[in-house]
């Protein structure tokens, strides 16, 4: 009897693991997206999404590519250092990201300024340590505005364009996207609610095995 329950209890937990092993996260499109978030040009595209090269410079002042993330998975988000109500939060959850696969070398993260005329290079090199952002993993970012702003509405979906004329011309969403090593967005995420890191972290996992 005893060698029956063993042998049963196996057979669920393999059953259970071939079910996760089958799990597959969906790969988004811009048509996947609240329009409002992306380039009009976009907006009914619905195939074979992936995001484009960039050129931006992190807390180090190195240039930063798409070569830097090549071959990784890796997390997105757009903030601003002066903000003052959903990036601290923000960040701290992506720094529980890193701390999660701080040991993989396979998964960094990106942030990117959207006030890049404020966030130098000095300006990012304070906020990365005061966060506990580790160099090697990830890169927080400035930039010229122009292809930051073409990165957020065609690439990555993740700011609406206000358009004031202003220094912050992007009202950015507290989103996290999750890219695959193909380019494309495998998930999104709200970056200030403990129970959405989780399933990325999750997610993450299943993207990589």
């Amino acid at each position: 009897m005893k060698v029956n329950f063993v042998s049963f209890v196996l057979v669920l937990l393999c059953i259970s693991c071939a079910h996760q092993a089958k799990k597959e996260l969906p790969i988004y499109n811009p048509v996947d997206f609240n329009p409002d978030l992306v380039d009009l040009s976009l907006q009914s595209s619905n195939l074979n999404h992936t995001v484009s090269d960039f050129m931006l410079t992190n807390q180090n002042g190195d240039t930063i590519t798409q070569e830097t993330y090549n071959d990784k998975v890796y997390v997105v988000d757009f903030f601003f250092t002066r903000c003052p109500s959903i990036c601290p939060i923000m960040t701290n959850n992506m720094a529980k990201v890193q701390e999660e696969f701080i040991n993989n070398t396979n998964i960094m993260l990106l942030s990117l300024s959207v006030t890049p005329e404020l966030d130098s290079t000095e300006v990012l090199r304070k906020y990365a340590n005061d966060k506990g952002v580790l160099d090697a993993k990830w890169n927080v970012t400035t930039g010229n505005k122009k292809h930051i702003y073409e990165l957020a509405r065609k690439s990555y979906f993740a700011v609406v364009e206000q358009g004031d004329g202003g220094l912050q011309d992007f009202i950015h969403t507290p989103n996290f996207m999750l890219i695959d090593k193909k380019k494309q967005i495998r998930g999104v995420y709200n970056g200030t609610k403990d129970e959405e890191i989780y399933r990325l972290i999750d997610d993450i996992k299943i993207l990589i095995n």
